[in-house]
């Protein structure tokens, strides 16, 4: 089976190879990356390995801000895509936890019924204190996160989907593929949570708008939960707001964005099955002439940003605010506040 996974990056250099490695691990056989910007030798890193035919590594071709949907619209002429069976448009923070099966792609497709789109479900992981940034597998390092059905109050909580090639496709979306316009009731294509279960007909049909990205959680990770990991230490949450991100340029992230995803209330760390063979991957892409060397630079830019930020005033200041900040998402302190149970 092909499957092409397509992702958008700017100074991600440490983390790539532990993303490449494990969705390799999970059935992903081609890779799409769309970088721009990149001052710790990711794009360096991702040429090195487009070298060695492993990845294709393109330039962002965005001309203004939107960075993630010029890419998206690009890719859809790019060989890679065109002619896998199936997409997964993700983040590099992000990793499929298969339930099902062998806990590889095939298997969740097969125990959803190999619909035309899988939405998974996101399960944000906390910092959980983690301050140093260490060169070793993220998903080691994170396993507790919010409720898995409750994420800020929210019920309906965002998704990411893997697309087959015949789905009547309008457009990708970050989030969800958007079909044509005037498509037939009969035509619709059958697409799925991650229980495989049908995604409601609001979903489906964007008529909603707080239903376009998002839809109930609740039972909906029966084989396969998103794994997102958007803080990791803090020392890597303090580089990824001095770079921005790939969808806005500049964009700083305020304490609201850290709050909202450091809850450590649930521990999952069923992705950990994954570990020995992802380390085991990992090593054998660092063997690879001159990939080893180029990640090792890029975790060393990584942490020359670190030294460089913390002898600026505001990022102590804003290393401070973050360490003091708690593990309650806004919305569920001022609720407790609100019912005289503030802690």
């Amino acid at each position: 089976m092909r499957v092409t996974a397509v992702t958008c990056v700017k100074n991600e250099g440490p983390f790539l190879l532990e993303w490449i490695a494990f969705h390799r691990l999970i059935g992903v056989s081609d890779f799409l990356f769309y970088s721009n910007d990149c001052t710790d030798g990711t794009d360096r890193l991702l040429d090195a390995l487009e070298g060695h035919g492993l990845v294709r590594h393109l330039p962002n071709p965005a001309e203004g801000r939107n960075y993630q949907m010029e890419a998206l619209k690009d890719a859809r002429r790019q060989a890679v895509v065109t002619e896998a069976e199936w997409v997964w448009i993700a983040d590099v923070d992000e990793f499929l936890n298969i339930h099902a099966g062998d806990h590889t792609i095939p298997a969740l497709i097969a125990a959803c019924g190999n619909p035309q789109a899988i939405s998974v479900t996101f399960q944000f992981f906390g910092n959980n204190g983690v301050e140093a940034f260490a060169d070793r597998p993220v998903i080691a390092q994170f396993t507790r996160g919010h409720n898995p059905d409750i994420w800020c109050g929210e019920t309906a909580i965002e998704v990411k989907t893997l697309i087959r090639h015949d789905f009547p496709l309008q457009y990708y979306g970050a989030h969800r593929p958007f079909f044509r316009k005037h498509v037939s009731e009969d035509k619709r294509p059958v697409w799925t949570d991650g229980s495989g279960r049908a995604v409601e007909h609001k979903f489906l049909t964007a008529a909603n708008e707080r239903r376009i990205r998002k839809f109930p959680a609740r039972g909906a990770r029966r084989f396969v939960t998103l794994n997102h990991y958007a803080l990791r230490s803090l020392d890597s949450y303090l580089v990824k707001n001095d770079r921005g991100d790939v969808n806005r340029e500049n964009r700083a992230f305020d304490d609201t964005y850290w709050r909202e995803r450091a809850d450590v209330a649930w521990e999952d760390r069923s992705i950990l099955r994954h570990l020995p063979a992802l380390e085991q991957e990992i090593a054998r892409l660092k063997a690879i002439p001159g990939i080893g060397t180029l990640h090792d630079e890029a975790v060393a830019l990584h942490r020359a940003k670190l030294t460089e930020l913390d002898a600026m005033p505001a990022y102590r200041a804003m290393r401070a605010q973050l360490k003091a900040a708690g593990t309650l998402p806004p919305r569920e302190a001022a609720l407790l506040a609100e019912l005289g149970l503030a802690r």
